[in-house]
């Protein structure tokens, strides 16, 4: 863990919404990292009282750096509570995740590891099944489990739900990685990384989108390109293993505005951190 007078190394930030039992799976694939030089912040888009009272005991008693950016529930706001994330991040590296996704032991130090100018980092993450889900908890994965798993998930994977799961395989060999990473990928938004500066220089997420999917990923790609960020692939490397929930939709209104961005070719967006009337998002 840094002292308290140098800032961490990266910031974390989690996207989260009232299901803190899901969340204390993500935290315990955390307390796993090879390296501690992180800040943890959990971007709270809502949460009910029983859920933020269960996080202040939670900080109260954490041995992270952790903090609660928590906004009022008016719906689907998730690009918003992400800005005002990074306003309150720390460090000058961002690594986001999703608050249904357990790290890989080397998902921090592979971001830290691979983060260059000039470019965002993105890894993939394997998709587990209900049957899978009910299986762990977090002494399970304290103890390395969902990393030892590989069989029951190529099993699981033939004759279960579980979906994507060799890209749960995680690879050291330097040749066998730029092999598998030369092709381009395109920014998934719950592992992803980039510098903070090159976030600010777009704007943030554009918090016109108000339905989940394309708007913190797909969007957040077109514009980075358009400033002259490249997205670097950290498959196999940053892995991520991805807690089972019902698929959500990609919804017709983000499809619609996408369009209309991707026609406007405008890096910078006027409805991100730094909002219309020239002042930036409170944090």
């Amino acid at each position: 863990m840094p002292s308290d007078t140098t800032k961490p190394q990266a910031s974390l930030i989690i996207a989260f919404y009232n299901n803190p039992d899901i969340l204390d799976l993500t935290l315990a694939g955390l307390r796993r990292q090879t390296t501690r030089d992180f800040e943890i912040i959990i971007a709270d888009d809502g949460s009910e009282e029983r859920v933020t009272d269960y996080l202040k005991r939670l900080i109260s008693r954490s041995d992270f750096i952790l903090k609660h950016v928590w906004q009022e529930d008016q719906g689907f706001r998730k690009n918003r509570i992400l800005n005002k994330a990074v306003l309150n991040a720390d460090s000058e590296y961002l690594i986001f995740i999703d608050g249904d996704c357990i790290p890989h032991r080397e998902f921090i130090q592979e971001h830290l590891s691979n983060r260059r100018p000039g470019f965002c980092l993105t890894g993939r993450r394997v998709n587990l099944s209900e049957n899978i889900l009910r299986r762990l908890s977090p002494e399970l994965i304290e103890r390395g489990y969902l990393e030892t798993l590989w069989p029951c998930l190529v099993f699981d994977s033939l004759f279960g739900s579980s979906r994507d799961v060799e890209k749960g395989l995680y690879i050291r060999s330097v040749l066998l990685r730029r092999m598998l990473n030369h092709k381009q990928r395109g920014i998934l938004g719950c592992n992803f990384s980039l510098y903070k500066s090159d976030l600010l220089a777009i704007n943030g997420f554009d918090e016109r989108y108000q339905r989940p999917s394309i708007g913190e990923d797909s969007d957040v790609e077109f514009r980075l390109g358009l400033s002259g960020i490249r997205v670097k692939s950290l498959n196999h490397m940053a892995v991520q293993y991805h807690l089972y929930h019902k698929p959500s939709e990609r919804p017709q209104e983000n499809l619609d505005l996408f369009s209309v961005v991707r026609a406007e070719r405008k890096a910078y967006t006027p409805y991100g951190i730094m909002q219309e009337d020239g002042k930036n998002r409170k944090k």
